[in-house]
């Protein structure tokens, strides 16, 4: 108990508390939190409720947390202050410099630490599901991850808010979510698993071999709504829930008949969702439930009509309350269970294009050449050529002889040449910083990793505070550690996705930051009006993205299309040394045009902007730099 008492303090976590209705607690992040610390019957966090207006509900509070769990009702000045940089929840240690944030964050790392308090409890290890990736990737890039943890919860607490109308508007992101449902799973035994469904439908006198829709349609029919007491489960059924009642998963060893072993993969039988992300229950399902359970009291007391145009949301709904555990913290957490009429999905029309991601332009268009010299030369004819600005210092060095060894590169254990290059990197981006940065500023170093920036930047400028944010913990945490040893004051470490840290600052860095991420931090600046530091990465996974298109300059839009300069992107990751030179120059030259869209998009917004080629260009085969001031 002793040790149980100290865990208790060591973590504090922070949420939001506007006001309660109807046992919904607002904001839905604070409801799905309290859901999921309920579910796990997790008792390491302190957790303090963040009033953003007078309550007097907050006696309630303590009715949906262990008694065990010590709570706390602050008002947002009294948080820490990295915590009041970021959004909540959050989860803050002592001493107060290392700080997790926004939704997935938070709720990953619960899960975490509760199974490290009880490692007999592997089925709340397994809701960060396959590879422990679930909600992983951050919202920008991830269509699934955005809809769960930003869009659906926002457009659930509208919905609410709205539903003392008459006839609320059912929001376009719950059609979604039902047509997310109804697309076939894909897992990493996919083919293993669709030859047994086809061996089971056949089995089920479901027709010839390969007459797949008829059978499918007549398992989902039997399926629907009727969880573990189902007497004809599907194999989906089978499979999602033999993991939750600690069964073995259904006998693979008999030899599949040999027309079902040769079948093509394309006439297999597609395997249905069971719950959000698959088979297997996940932390989706967690984030989802107080958010869909609310939506359905709605629906049924003024909408019940619509009730029958969400059949696989309701479905899930139901079967959902059959994962051991579920019903027992949903009570905890004030949610009763609707017992839904049993619908089923009898028709064909197709759902609307939801897609989030905007401007990707269609695949024939007749006037679009492909490869990198076309596209280049289109430019030039334009008068906008591969144009480097001078190196304002490029002998300009560090004395890391002299420098503590927790502040070089090489405490990362990399070998000895990949230390020197990452030195020679950090030179160019410490050398501008240096040069800009005043006494008092605020620098972060956006998607951080081990911190090689931040931590070079905190030493050389003790009166600057520095911030490293970064998604991946144990590169934070291996950062943490760097800094005790160097007995740093001036730095905090925040793991997050970047649009969770709210806090002003006067430049931003970044190296190496991947694909649309370079674009992420210069907006952030931007809006800041920040300077910025950035050396992109991963050209190939530039894509549009919900916040902004590209081409992203008036200049470069008026030139090419989206599919044009998306070939600028994929040629300019061809950089490698082991390339030829020649292919290395086009490379070199895509890469250019592409930070130049970038420095001539911020110009546009007030920005004084240069793309410069670090020095030596050997440093990395991704050696440019996009600097930015506001004017």
């Amino acid at each position: 108990m002793k040790g149980m008492k100290k865990s208790l303090t060591e973590e504090c976590l922070y949420l939001d508390f506007s006001h309660q209705i109807e046992g919904c607690i607002f904001p839905l992040h604070t409801s799905v939190t309290l859901f999921l610390l309920s579910y796990c019957d997790c008792k390491s966090f302190k957790v303090c409720f963040v009033l953003t207006r007078e309550s007097t509900d907050i006696p309630l509070l303590q009715n949906v947390l262990s008694s065990d769990v010590e709570i706390q009702v602050i008002s947002r000045q009294e948080l820490p202050s990295i915590v009041q940089n970021c959004c909540l929840p959050a989860v803050g240690e002592k001493p107060d410099n290392f700080c997790r944030a926004g939704l997935a964050v938070v709720l990953r790392h619960i899960i975490q630490k509760s199974y490290e308090a009880d490692p007999s409890k592997k089925e709340i290890l397994e809701l960060l599901g396959f590879k422990k990736t679930c909600l992983k990737a951050c919202a920008e890039v991830s269509q699934w991850t955005r809809l769960c943890e930003l869009t659906i919860p926002l457009a659930i607490e509208n919905f609410l808010k709205e539903s003392s109308d008459q006839h609320p508007t059912i929001p376009a992101e719950i059609r979604q979510l039902e047509k997310k449902l109804s697309e076939p799973v894909r897992v990493h035994n996919d083919d293993k698993l669709r030859r047994l469904k086809l061996k089971q439908q056949e089995a089920a006198g479901a027709g010839p071999p390969l007459a797949k829709e008829k059978a499918m349609s007549q398992v989902h029919s039997q399926e629907t709504s009727k969880g573990l007491e189902s007497s004809s489960k599907s194999l989906e059924l089978k499979v999602a829930f033999s993991k939750l009642t600690v069964q073995d998963e259904p006998a693979t060893t008999n030899r599949e008949p040999s027309h079902i072993r040769k079948a093509k993969a394309s006439d297999l039988p597609p395997l249905e969702h069971v719950f959000a992300e698959g088979l297997y229950f996940t932390l989706a399902d967690i984030v989802l439930l107080p958010c869909i359970h609310h939506f359905l009291l709605i629906i049924c007391k003024k909408l019940s009509e619509k009730l029958v145009e969400f059949p696989l949301l309701s479905a899930w709904y139901q079967r959902i309350q059959e994962v051991p555990g579920v019903k027992t913290a949903a009570s905890h957490c004030g949610i009763h269970f609707l017992h839904l009429p049993e619908l089923l999905s009898t028709s064909n029309e197709q759902h609307p294009n939801l897609n989030e991601v905007p401007g990707v332009e269609e695949q024939n268009d007749p006037s679009f050449i492909g490869g990198p010299r076309p596209t280049m030369t289109k430019l030039m004819e334009k008068g906008i050529e591969v144009m480097f600005s001078p190196h304002p210092c490029p002998t300009w060095t560090l004395d890391w002889n002299s420098l503590p060894a927790a502040v070089s590169p090489k405490e990362g254990k990399m070998s000895c040449d990949r230390a020197l290059r990452k030195q020679q990197q950090l030179n160019n981006l410490v050398y501008v910083v240096t040069n800009q940065a005043k006494p008092g500023d605020r620098i972060v170093d956006f998607c951080s990793g081990g911190g090689h920036v931040g931590i070079v930047l905190a030493y050389t400028l003790p009166s600057c505070q520095v911030i490293l944010i970064e998604n991946k913990e144990l590169s934070l945490i291996r950062a943490k550690k760097r800094s005790d040893d160097l007995g740093l004051s001036n730095i905090w470490f925040i793991q997050a996705n970047m649009e969770y840290f709210t806090g002003m600052f006067n430049i931003g860095v970044a190296l190496h930051a991947c694909g649309v991420a370079t674009d992420m931090v210069i907006e952030y600046c931007i809006k800041t009006r920040a300077s910025f530091v950035t050396c992109p990465c991963c050209y190939g996974f530039i894509q549009n993205t919900s916040k902004f298109n590209f081409p992203k300059s008036e200049q470069f839009k008026k030139t090419l299309s989206y599919k044009e300069h998306m070939i600028l992107c994929r040629f300019a990751d061809q950089t490698a040394v082991q390339l030829p030179p020649e292919r290395r120059l086009i490379g070199k030259q895509c890469m250019c045009l592409v930070d130049l869209d970038r420095a001539r998009a911020a110009g546009e917004r007030g920005y004084f902007a240069q793309v410069i080629s670090m020095e030596p260009e050997s440093c990395s085969p991704k050696n440019n730099m996009i600097v930015g001031v506001p004017t």
